[in-house]
């Protein structure tokens, strides 16, 4: 039987160590060029980007625990920890115990934190800048790929 273009299934192409080739370096270094764009944005803020997560999430939601961000985020408490006792240093929020389960914090924004929402609310407009170039339509796609490549990687990994 004579091939053609419809009988032939492509095989999936070989992982080879090239840089170029590599998925994780395309999303690595793509991170590092969104957070240089945020480090710009978020400074006027003066937070991190991990820490305008966390405020996003507060903003969102008030009151919350800290396994409830983590959740949210996909970092463990380890990670946030540090990054919410320094969001509660400089009074972005507060870090308490709760009364029924003592094991539990619970993570609230405080006056300044929950101030600090209309001063980012340039930073969306500000990424969009960033992204120029970019259409709604391409921006939605790749967004539901990386989801969907992230709940692969949690499943598969």
């Amino acid at each position: 039987m004579k091939k053609t273009a419809a009988t032939v299934t492509a095989k999936p192409p070989q992982p080879t160590l090239l840089l170029d080739d590599q998925l994780c370096f395309a999303l690595y270094s793509a991170s590092l060029a969104l957070n240089k764009v945020y480090r710009k944005l978020l400074g006027k803020l003066g937070l991190t980007y991990p820490q305008y997560l966390v405020m996003m999430v507060l903003w969102e939601r008030d009151r919350v625990t800290v396994s409830e961000i983590g959740e949210r985020l996909f970092l463990d408490s380890a990670t946030l920890t540090p990054l919410l006792k320094r969001l509660e240093t400089a009074s972005l929020l507060t870090r308490t115990r709760a009364a029924s389960d003592e094991r539990q914090v619970i993570i609230e924004l405080s006056k300044a934190g929950r101030a600090l929402k209309t001063k980012a609310q340039g930073v969306p407009a500000g990424m969009s800048c960033a992204l120029e170039g970019c259409t709604v339509e391409q921006l939605t796609v790749l967004k539901a790929q990386l989801e969907s490549l992230r709940e692969n990687l949690i499943r598969n990994g």
